[in-house]
């Protein structure tokens, strides 16, 4: 399966979680590293752009694209598994406790989980502590240029 990332350029080849794990994420607490990807170029856009403050056009990023192996077992929360808050803003300690305990568990190395951005679709969480995690590879990386309508107008 391929999913994408936008990294800042001196982060795309870090696939560690490092990031999320200094701040928190939606799905994870400060402590717990993840590292997030989507299925499509556009909504790593849209979630890109949902962090960014209005007037600022961000540089310097890269589509890193990410292959996750089909011998990957992949775990997807069951849409009644998920909270009644789990696409709040800002969002709950809720989501965060699921992926902590996902992490935690380390059964599986994936996680499909809702986009609260986008309604439909998906993020892929990889566990970077999981014994499969170093099958997990950058296929390709290249320098993105956001469209200024979705930030400037």
């Amino acid at each position: 399966m391929i999913v994408f990332r936008l990294a800042r350029s001196k982060y795309r080849n870090d696939l560690s979680g490092k990031g999320v794990e200094k701040t928190g994420g939606r799905w994870n607490s400060k402590g717990v590293a993840l590292f997030y990807t989507s299925e499509s170029r556009a909504l790593c856009t849209t979630e890109i752009a949902v962090h960014t403050p209005l007037g600022i056009l961000p540089k310097d990023f890269e589509l890193v694209t990410v292959d996750i192996p089909d011998t990957i077992k992949i775990f997807e929360l069951n849409h009644n598994d998920l909270p009644t808050d789990w696409n709040s803003i800002p969002h709950s300690g809720t989501t965060q406790e699921l992926g902590d305990s996902f992490v935690k568990e380390n059964k599986y190395a994936v996680i499909k989980v809702p986009s609260a951005v986008v309604q439909g679709d998906f993020n892929y969480l990889i566990n970077p502590n999981h014994k499969d995690f170093n099958k997990v590879k950058i296929v390709k990386k290249e320098k993105l240029d956001f469209d200024d309508q979705l930030f400037l107008k």
